[in-house]
């Protein structure tokens, strides 16, 4: 069971710096082959807020993600922006809308260069065609300096000392969070992040959760996929619980943990097995 309004409970925030302001599924499915992934999902991440979405591994957060972030449309459902269907869009909106997306992923990729350079990758890539000509023109006539966009990303996520190091001497931590930090730099109006800290360190395990919360004051719209309930706990407005592929609950952090309507979230936040 889940709350009467899962498209979006919590208030938004309104930032005139932010293009998008809502993104939303809406009674959302999908499966590969003959099998069915996702079904009926309904859920919103609005700005200035961190929406966690938990659930046993396996229960298709990174298929909901993927979907989220348009790299595939749905076979059911929409995924929609201000209510507006993405896929309805042409190819150019679509595409805009996609460069406000900033996407994390559990396994991260750098490449073989500096901190820095990764992370003006993230801003080259989001950028349309003419901005890009525009962009080299001014760095030519040295009018254009990205470096300080750079320094803020890597100081959101505790990497500002590490502009210059070779991306491959890092560790699996610090990786992760030049990645999420390559994500942050165009600062987009939503960020997908999906189980960002497994397998990681409480040190860089609480550098990300930071960066998530400093991602939110600024009024970005930030959701959060993961199995660890106590880490939405901590981070998150509202939570979302997905089971066999289905949204089974909804609703404000402290009320889905507190007082679950559904016995199943009540057994998964207390360790049990789930079925």
């Amino acid at each position: 069971m889940s709350d009467a309004n899962p498209l979006g409970e919590h208030p938004s925030t309104d930032d005139a710096s932010r293009t998008l302001t809502r993104l939303a599924a809406r009674n959302l499915g999908h499966g590969f082959g003959d099998g069915t992934v996702l079904e009926d999902i309904s859920l919103a991440v609005e700005p200035g807020e961190i929406l966690a979405v938990v659930g046993p591994s396996g229960t298709g957060k990174t298929t909901l993600f993927r979907l989220l972030a348009m790299f595939e449309p749905p076979d059911g459902g929409t995924v929609e922006v201000d209510g507006e269907d993405v896929w309805e869009m042409s190819d150019d909106q679509r595409l805009a809308v996609r460069r406000r997306i900033g996407m994390g992923f559990q396994t991260r990729s750098l490449f073989s260069a500096t901190v820095a350079d990764n992370v003006a990758y993230g801003l080259r890539v989001r950028q349309s065609w003419g901005t890009r000509v525009r962009t080299a023109i001014e760095a030519a006539l040295g009018r254009n300096d990205p470096a300080p966009t750079i320094e803020r990303a890597l100081e959101t996520v505790g990497m500002g000392d590490k502009l210059h190091r070779d991306a491959r001497s890092l560790s699996a931590g610090e990786a992760q969070r030049v990645a999420i930090a390559r994500a942050l730099a165009p600062d987009p109006d939503v960020l997908l992040l999906d189980e960002p800290t497994s397998n990681l360190d409480p040190r860089n395990t609480a550098a990300i959760e930071s960066a998530m919360r400093e991602a939110r004051n600024r009024g970005i719209a930030v959701a959060l996929a993961t199995h660890d309930m106590q880490q939405a706990r901590r981070v998150s407005d509202r939570t979302a619980v997905l089971l066999d592929g289905t949204c089974i609950e909804s609703g404000p952090t402290e009320r889905v943990f507190e007082r679950p309507a559904d016995d199943r979230v009540r057994r998964f936040i207390d360790g049990k097995l789930v079925y």
